[in-house]
């Protein structure tokens, strides 16, 4: 009896570490295919409510990435440099990313 259910706590703390790889695409590095249109910054916050119920957590990133090429109306981010902030309050951790870069549109 012990062993299965050890099987279905592992399986489950295990399926609970999957997630989705970040990507962010970047242009080529030929400055004739892009104008640079200046620095754009985005952010985006996500929360843990009582340590178990992710809020705005899975897309947090990509939020903040698109956020930040909309600022200048662009494409794309060039050299994007990513931060993050915590917060704590009683029932719940936060998470503020912040990502600034140059922003470029394609010719």
């Amino acid at each position: 009896m012990k062993k299965p259910l050890l099987c279905v706590i592992l399986i489950t703390f295990v399926a609970g570490c999957a997630g989705t790889p970040v990507r962010m695409t970047s242009p080529a590095p030929d400055p004739s295919k892009y104008e640079v249109l200046g620095e754009g910054m985005g952010r985006s916050v996500g929360i843990m409510l009582f340590q178990f119920i992710p809020i705005n957590q899975n897309h947090r990133f990509e939020k903040a990435y698109n956020a930040a090429v909309r600022s200048k109306g662009g494409d794309k981010l060039l050299n994007p440099v990513i931060s993050e902030r915590w917060f704590w309050a009683y029932v719940l951790n936060g998470y503020s990313t912040t990502i600034r870069g140059t922003v470029v549109k394609e010719k």
